[in-house]
């Protein structure tokens, strides 16, 4: 039966393929070619993919990043409050531990700064120039907002069942209804913080 739904996972994933090739193919685009300064947004869409179906066919679980921070809070639990954390209910169905899902956040950021490295984007800045020309050089201002907004993420995360891996990825690839919902609300949340945010 896990054989068959990874497999079905894996076909709903390929009947999207040729969407993917039509948009590389659009005139004045080319995958492989890409003229812009970091790794072409085409391979990497694709290598995102295969490793969705990867991921699907050798361990039969979905992509996600939030479990990561669940695990970590686990680890903490069990040094500060050892009898407590064994008694909450996720701990008990899902104990912390380093597996392969507890690696992927850990791989992602030193993916990130090869990628940065390699495609000339590293910029070794605290502050982006856009924040910056908008709400002043203060670092502890930028790293409070982004400490706030990382923890409401990973509790809608947590609450939502999924990330943005999770949904936005491993869910929109099996052609779950409840992910592309998901997927498009996280989209008009984005667009609807970054308008008066950055004064777009």
């Amino acid at each position: 039966m896990k054989k068959r739904t990874t497999c079905i996972r894996i076909l709903s994933g390929l009947a999207m393929l040729p969407l993917s090739v039509a948009v590389a193919a659009e005139p004045g685009l080319n995958a492989l070619q890409y003229s812009g300064p970091a790794w072409s947004p085409y391979l990497v869409g694709t290598g995102i993919g295969v490793l969705s179906w990867l991921t699907f066919y050798f361990s039969d679980k979905a992509i996600g990043a939030s479990s990561f921070y669940a695990h970590i809070a686990g680890f903490v639990g069990k040094r500060i409050a050892p009898v407590r954390t064994k008694s909450l209910t996720y701990f008990k169905d899902n104990p912390p531990s380093v597996g392969w899902g507890f690696v992927f956040v850990p791989a992602i950021i030193a993916g990130a700064a090869i990628s940065s490295l390699t495609g000339g984007e590293f910029t070794n800045e605290w502050l982006h120039p856009m924040w910056e020309a908008r709400f002043g050089d203060s670092i502890a201002l930028r790293a409070a907002v982004g400490l706030g907004g990382g923890m409401l993420m990973a509790l809608g995360a947590r609450l939502a069942g999924g990330c943005t891996s999770g949904h936005g990825i491993s869910g929109t690839l099996q052609l779950n209804p409840g992910s592309w919902i998901t997927l498009i609300c996280l989209f008009i949340g984005g667009v609807a913080v970054a308008i008066p945010l950055f004064g777009l």
